[in-house]
């Protein structure tokens, strides 16, 4: 019986549900298997962007008219939607972003910014993704913030003795990966939290390879910031989330001035909307919101353990099949990891990897990932990556295992 084809999740089913696998390229079938660097895009988001403009369009939250008020409506659905589905408070809580990163810098100008004075510190690990990192170089620059690295271990863990050392009572925030998006490892998030908080010390959670892979429960984990991206989770891209406890965000100054974040202006002054919309300026992608509801009830649907069980089957059979390649490594091996398998190959640069793989319809993402200065702690020019999503089967592994034999024997 093929991976996913029991104890309900039917992948042959839920591959109908995406268009664009039925494509080819180069003459071949297309094996996506690019998802941690965006996901594809089911049916229902794609028409729920079609009918949303066809049906419900207008501007939100200034109209006194029907069709405004009920795209308002739709807006502050989907608002609830992200709510239940990362178990929030409040839906005052979640802020609608352009991506994960634009949450992340949020937090630094908003809530850090304010707060940090020469030699205040922020903590981060080695296998950041840029978005977690240059948001506080920025702020390097600008106030004087020391960004302090925790290291990991060879195993590509995060090694939990040196973050405990580097948390100080200078340190004002702990910014960390849920999943590295180049090792594919599964930090202990709760354990994370209670470190930090040990000290007195807010942790924000980059929960941008994690939400399309495990269950997401904020309040289980005691995060106090979380971070997403839409195209991450089967939506859009273009959209995001940020998440935070009412109270940190409730303190913090807006990030951005316009239209609909202000409850009063005049040239004398301006009094600040309330949560959620203090953080939201201007036109929101109103379209893309609900279109990410859509993406979540999705996934809601197929559910989260399952989707989990199904990769991890996955994981293992590409991660038994890749080592059956000659000179092939793996790099990443954690114990626990979620759906990302980076590897080099002795000899071939991993651009020629993915330009030759793509000859025969397979798709993979090589380079550094946005995570340079991992790539390079591991003494690395690149590497090729196969992150795998909801709709990858057996077959999708098994053609790309041809396809880098094929590599080996032609540049090998």
């Amino acid at each position: 019986m093929p991976l996913g084809s029991r104890n309900g999740y039917d992948v042959e089913a839920i591959r109908q549900d995406f268009p664009i696998l039925a494509t080819t390229m180069h003459g071949r079938p297309l094996v996506y298997l690019d998802n941690a660097g965006s996901t594809q895009k089911p049916k229902a988001v794609i028409d729920e962007l079609s009918r949303f403009y066809s049906n419900d369009y207008a501007n939100i939250h200034r109209g006194v008219y029907d069709l405004s008020m009920r795209a308002s409506e739709a807006h502050e659905a989907a608002r609830r939607t992200v709510q239940r589905f990362i178990n929030a408070v409040d839906s005052r809580e979640v802020i609608f972003t352009r991506n994960g990163t634009e949450g992340m810098n949020l937090v630094a100008q908003s809530y850090v910014r304010p707060r940090a004075k020469p030699g205040d510190k922020v903590v981060v690990s080695r296998m950041e993704h840029h978005a977690n990192i240059v948001p506080w170089q920025i702020l390097g620059q600008q106030v004087g913030l020391e960004l302090v690295v925790v290291e990991i271990t060879e195993a590509g863990e995060l090694d939990l003795d040196d973050l405990e050392r580097k948390i100080d009572d200078r340190t004002l925030l702990v910014s960390l990966p849920w999943v590295s998006n180049v090792l594919g490892t599964v930090n202990p998030v709760e354990r994370l939290v209670e470190m930090a908080h040990a000290k007195g010390v807010p942790l924000l959670l980059d929960a941008c390879q994690a939400v399309q892979h495990l269950p997401v429960d904020v309040q289980a984990v005691g995060c106090d910031f979380l971070v997403f991206s839409g195209h991450k989770v089967y939506g859009p891209s273009g959209i995001g989330i940020l998440w935070g406890k009412a109270e940190l965000l409730d303190a913090m100054p807006p990030y951005q001035g316009g239209g609909d974040m202000i409850a009063s202006v005049s040239f004398d002054g301006t009094t600040f909307n309330e949560l959620p919309y203090k953080f939201e300026a201007g036109t929101p992608f109103i379209e893309g919101a609900a279109a990410l509801a859509k993406a979540i009830d999705y996934v809601t649907a197929l559910g989260l353990d399952a989707i989990h069980a199904h990769e991890d089957e996955l994981l293992a059979y590409g991660t038994r099949a890749l080592k059956q390649i000659k000179g092939l490594r793996l790099i990443g091996e954690a114990p626990h990891k979620s759906s990302v398998l980076s590897f080099v190959m002795e000899g071939i640069h991993p651009h020629d990897i993915g330009t030759l793989v793509d000859l025969d319809g397979v798709a993979i993402r090589t380079g550094h990932h946005c995570a340079q200065p991992l790539i390079e702690h591991l003494g690395l020019p690149a590497t090729a990556r196969a992150s795998l999503g909801l709709y990858n089967t057996t077959h999708d592994l098994d053609a790309l295992v041809v396809s880098l034999q094929r590599v080996v024997d032609k540049l090998g």
